[in-house]
């Protein structure tokens, strides 16, 4: 039984690409803040290692058929592996859901994890017509290093140099044998019971952006005070609460924009904006381009 290859849109490198280097790996980030599935495929034509990282509501990813799929849920991974060489990924996104896809020429993993011969994982296992799927829970430490590789702000000639040292502290911890709470503290935020709070936080701005509460009544519902809420939704998130909502608001005009289902007027409306005025002056001082210009582009 086939899949319907048509449902599936080819991936947009420009919006879900993160970082690609030749013979090395490539990074990728999907993010559906529309309100029905999305649906991509991307073809593979070279043997990749395969890393998946559901970090909010769940995904499923399919290999050349839709039957022969991995299901993620929120804070869960999964290590992927076939000998092929030419593979159609599928990805079905619900609303509201992010997905983190770490795919590794599987001759440069090799090269990573060998030293003067000796190799730190088993490449015994990689057998033809013997696939590998291995499901394991996100740490913590990995869910603050898929965090920054969104939202920390660097500028555009120093950002691959960041993504490639974010990615190689992703693979130390995915790959290391020590437990969490041996090795895994995050030097800015204490315990996973903060981490949990602060994405509240983040969930509270956002399904209450078209009237946001202030920052002592956010820090009231999540059980921080208003000190540490700032300090440590900035530290995790990589911008002040109200700046990571501006920004939230303005990838999804974006969106909705590509979609054409909405006019300026309406999408204004939608992201809580009083005037239409408004939403176009702040969409054109983030993009230096209005709304209208951009939908037609």
């Amino acid at each position: 039984m086939k899949s319907n290859f048509k449902n599936y849109e080819n991936i947009d490198k420009s919006t879900q690409l993160l970082f690609e280097e030749e013979n090395t790996f490539k990074v990728y980030y999907f993010n559906n803040l529309t309100s029905n599935n999305e649906l991509f495929k991307h073809n593979l034509s070279n043997n990749y290692l395969q890393l998946y990282f559901c970090s909010t509501n769940e995904c499923t990813v399919a290999f050349n058929m839709e039957h022969c799929a991995i299901q993620l849920t929120e804070g869960n991974s999964s290590l992927v592996y076939f000998k092929d060489e030419k593979m159609n990924i599928l990805f079905n996104l619900p609303p509201k859901s992010e997905l983190f896809v770490v795919l590794i020429s599987i001759e440069y993993f090799h090269s990573l994890f060998s030293i003067e011969g000796n190799f730190l994982f088993n490449f015994n296992s990689f057998k033809v017509g013997k696939p590998i799927i291995e499901p394991k829970e996100t740490t913590t430490a990995i869910k603050i290093i898929l965090t920054q590789l969104i939202t920390k702000q660097t500028n555009e000639t120093l950002r691959p140099i960041f993504i490639k040292g974010k990615v190689f502290e992703l693979l130390s911890y995915y790959f290391s044998s020590h437990t969490e709470s041996e090795t895994e503290h995050c030097p800015y935020i204490a315990n996973e019971e903060t981490v949990s709070k602060i994405k509240h936080a983040k969930q509270i701005i956002i399904e209450e952006m078209n009237n946001p509460p202030s920052l002592n009544e956010l820090a009231k519902k999540v059980g921080l005070n208003i000190k540490k809420l700032k300090t440590d939704f900035k530290e995790f998130y990589g911008d002040p609460v109200f700046t990571f909502l501006l920004n939230y608001k303005m990838d999804l005009a974006k969106k909705l924009l590509q979609e054409q289902q909405l006019n300026v007027n309406e999408i204004a409306i939608h992201l809580g904006y009083s005037t239409s005025s408004h939403f176009i002056a702040a969409f054109k001082r983030k993009f230096k381009i209005t709304p209208k210009q951009f939908a037609k582009s």
